[in-house]
């Protein structure tokens, strides 16, 4: 690897870093109460239907919830629940449920 890309990467990296370590967690898991009917209290929910959101990778869910809130992502539901999110509303959702141990099985 070249230095460039080194620097190009390492860049990258404490960028996307700076932005997980901005969200809070315990602020999530207090705006998440509203997910659990769907998704479980930790986002581990039994219900095979349901997505499971523990565990999840942080950029994945910051990401999800963005494309719902944008319509990039299409599902009536969640475009609903997302609708009055702010960005830091979801960095925090998606800090806490990636911070969630994860049910072991498919996802």
């Amino acid at each position: 690897m070249t230095t460039m890309k080194k620097i190009l990467f390492t860049a990258v990296l404490l960028a996307f870093g700076a932005t997980a370590q901005a969200a809070d967690p315990a602020a999530g898991k207090d705006k998440s109460k509203v997910c659990a009917a769907c998704h479980g209290e930790t986002g581990a929910t039994p219900i095979a239907d349901n997505p499971k959101l523990a565990g999840q990778y942080y950029d994945y869910l910051l990401r999800a919830l963005s494309d719902y809130k944008s319509g990039a992502r299409k599902n009536p539901v969640m475009s609903g629940m997302v609708a009055s999110l702010k960005k830091e509303d979801m960095a925090d959702l998606a800090a806490y449920f990636s911070s969630q141990q994860a049910l072991s099985g498919k996802y």
